[in-house]
């Protein structure tokens, strides 16, 4: 198998929802725990998100110590330089970037974001039920963070198996479990399991991003909602089908004033508001909208010169940063010039 069938095969595993296969994951666990020179833990137990897994694992009195270390750190590294041996430096490094690379920021950055979502949540529920000065909640979410590093991340150590793909038999039951369930966390005498997410959405960027409810689901109802990548809240989504001008511009959250602006439309924002006309040329026209507390927003519109086949002409709207002055400027922006070096030969 070839490192790109390699990477993109694991590639899908880490965007991989839907239901666990429980046996292929259990047998994939009890195998890295004999890999290990470990017994088997004497009961696997399943939960639906990763909130439910540190839930259930506070909860638990008998698991005996982690085997983290053992199960996944020690023979991960043990792998990497053997690997790195047979390969050499300069290969390992062309090795890296043909098969983990491109899997490593999406993946590493969702598995942050699941660990916040996971402390916040824990932290909430402490909040709520009497902790007048937060310290209960600080503690708890510093000790929630630290239960989070005994996980093994199943579908999301995607990268890392890429890299160590058909090279050897020491991983054989991580992959396995990543190939079928979601993060896990290994004891001596308890192993408990996630459920992988039944949503993902992303965008080409591979940003969590969704304008119409969570971005990332798990069954229990755990979930991030994200837009471009940033965390936004549920009850804010829920109301950007309802969005207008008058709405956008109270907001007070700049960030969140982006996302509405995104979510609207630009070109639409600018028609519906008091966009002032800056600059006119053969290029195009600039216009300016002022925002409280915020850059301004700063948009070219150009007219394709190519008709659409009724005949009629695309009219295009262009952001362009809020230092721009003229619309041959803002439109030599998109194309990575300055203005006097703007000059097509011929429009289209």
């Amino acid at each position: 198998m070839n490192d790109t069938t390699v990477r993109d095969r694991w590639r899908a595993v880490a965007a991989a929802t839907g239901p666990a296969d429980r046996a292929a994951a259990e047998a994939g666990l009890r195998l890295a725990y004999r890999t290990a020179g470990l017994a088997e833990p004497r009961r696997v137990l399943w939960a639906d998100s990763p909130l439910a897994a540190v839930t259930l694992l506070r909860g638990l009195t008998d698991q005996g110590r982690s085997v983290r270390d053992e199960v996944r750190t020690r023979p991960w590294a043990a792998e990497r330089r053997r690997v790195h041996d047979v390969l050499g430096p300069a290969g390992w490094a062309d090795h890296w970037q043909r098969t983990g690379a491109a899997l490593w920021d999406p993946t590493r950055a969702l598995a942050d974001r699941i660990r916040a979502a996971v402390a916040e949540a824990v932290a909430e529920a402490v909040a709520v039920s009497g902790d007048p000065d937060g310290t209960a909640a600080d503690a708890t979410a510093a000790g929630v963070r630290l239960l989070l590093l005994d996980a093994v991340l199943g579908q999301h150590d995607a990268a890392w198996l890429a890299a160590f793909d058909g090279h050897g038999e020491r991983l054989a039951g991580l992959a396995a479990v990543a190939a079928h369930a979601g993060w896990w966390w290994p004891y001596e005498d308890v192993a408990v399991v996630c459920e992988r997410p039944v949503e993902l959405h992303r965008d080409e960027a591979g940003r969590l991003d969704r304008g119409d409810g969570p971005a990332l689901a798990f069954p229990d109802g755990f979930a991030l909602h994200a837009w471009r990548g940033m965390s936004v809240p549920a009850a804010f989504l829920s109301g950007l089908a309802d969005l207008t001008p008058e709405r956008i511009r109270d907001e007070e959250n700049a960030e969140l004033r982006r996302v509405m602006l995104e979510y609207y439309g630009y070109d639409r924002y600018l028609t519906a508001s008091d966009a002032r006309h800056q600059h006119r040329d053969e290029t195009g026209v600039l216009w300016r909208i002022d925002l409280a507390d915020d850059e301004d927003v700063v948009m070219v519109e150009v007219v394709n010169s190519t008709p659409e086949p009724d005949g009629s002409h695309r009219t295009y709207w262009l952001r362009v940063p809020p230092t721009t002055r003229t619309a041959r400027e803002g439109v030599a922006w998109t194309f990575g010039l300055r203005p006097e070096a703007y000059a097509p030969l011929v429009q289209t």
